[in-house]
């Protein structure tokens, strides 16, 4: 009874600021709603803004599931890294070592691509989502038209090869979803199994992450949800507002493709982040980062990990975490280095901004006289 007493009361503890931030990311921003879970030790606390449904009127709830875009290349890295606290492969193999062929021509070579490259994003690999084909298929109209397309692993990698790499190996930063596409192609050699089953096996069963999983080729969200509201990447100033939560997104896979719920992704992060799972030697490869400055613009801020990045706030405070975009949802989940404090927030919306979420997490783990 006392321990029911106690929990009912750390679920129920007030965060006034963070509650005002997201306040203002619908009041002035725009989102259409949002959403954010805080897990500090015990404690537990939801609050949310605006709604999932434009036309119901539906209020954010803890359980709403949504696509968590790039935030999924956490779950890929981990399981690589976990992969190589086996022995079962190295980071500084090379790509060709294990895809042999698949990496070559137009100026690229697999066997200078190590996997760490990969994961930090210093592979000098051409994102394939940038190509100019492809993001066409992906923009206002011709979405619609497009938005059940299957695509492969192998169809990825072939896009993104026909465009030239970003510099030589190792020589700098640039974000590509085509570093994880690979990434999980390795996993699933080195296995024989899915990388959707060895996400499931690996992190999702035993955390018990009941609101999470890899989606494939099916085009709905299975659940509960908030409605994904998308501008398509228009240009107008005034874009017409769809709704994209049905699609296929084979096209993000291991690099963004994943679903999951606020609470699910800060207990994936907190115990990625506590060091729950991955061994001492893999989780200080992970925590390793690489400057984000100099390439093709990123979040600013920023040193990049092996599927994680730091980000420093405007008063100075550092979290640790993931974030991801993708149409009509954007989320952050980010928290303090021992994962012991985290917050997970999600926009149902992709067009009020990053700034929104600096806010948010600045009302959170900022010192009160410095945000």
């Amino acid at each position: 009874m006392v321990t029911s007493v106690l929990v009912a009361a750390a679920m129920v503890v007030g965060h006034p600021h963070v509650q005002a931030a997201l306040d203002q990311a619908v009041a002035k921003n725009g989102a259409p709603g949002i959403a954010a879970e805080v897990h500090d030790g015990r404690e537990r606390w939801f609050g949310s803004a605006g709604v999932s449904d434009t036309e119901t009127g539906r209020k954010r709830r803890p359980q709403e599931r949504f696509r968590t875009g790039s935030t999924t290349k956490a779950f890929t890295a981990t399981v690589v890294l976990q992969l190589a606290g086996e022995g079962k492969l190295r980071l500084d193999d090379s790509v060709e070592h294990w895809l042999p062929g698949l990496v070559q021509g137009n100026g690229y070579d697999g066997a200078q691509i190590t996997i760490r490259q990969l994961l930090n994003h210093t592979s000098g690999i051409f994102g394939y989502s940038n190509d100019k084909d492809f993001f066409a298929k992906g923009q206002g109209a011709a979405w619609l038209g497009h938005r059940y397309d299957t695509y492969t692993p192998e169809e990825l990698v072939k896009i993104a090869l026909r465009n030239p790499r970003y510099f030589p190996p190792g020589s700098g930063f640039a974000y590509s979803n085509t570093n994880y596409i690979l990434a999980a192609m390795i996993i699933e050699k080195a296995t024989g199994r899915t990388f959707g089953d060895e996400v499931t096996r690996r992190i999702i069963r035993p955390l018990r992450l009941k609101g999470t999983y890899l989606p494939g080729t099916e085009a709905k969200i299975r659940g509960p949800h908030p409605a994904h509201y998308s501008t398509l990447f228009s240009q107008d100033p005034n874009p017409t507002i769809y709704d994209a939560s049905d699609m296929n997104q084979s096209f993000a896979w291991s690099a963004g493709g994943m679903v999951s719920t606020v609470g699910d992704l800060n207990r994936f992060f907190g115990a990625l982040l506590g060091g729950r799972l991955l061994p001492a030697a893999q989780q200080k490869e992970m925590l390793t980062t690489v400057e984000t400055k100099g390439g093709p613009p990123w979040i600013p801020d920023t040193r990049y990990g092996l599927g994680v990045f730091s980000q420093k706030l405007p008063c100075g405070v550092t979290v640790w975490g993931n974030a991801g975009a993708t149409y009509g949802s954007w989320t952050y989940a980010m928290g303090s280095r021992d994962g012991t404090h985290m917050l997970a927030t999600e926009i149902n919306g992709d067009w009020s901004g990053l700034s929104v979420f600096a806010d948010v997490l600045s009302a959170e783990f900022c010192p009160r006289g410095s945000r």
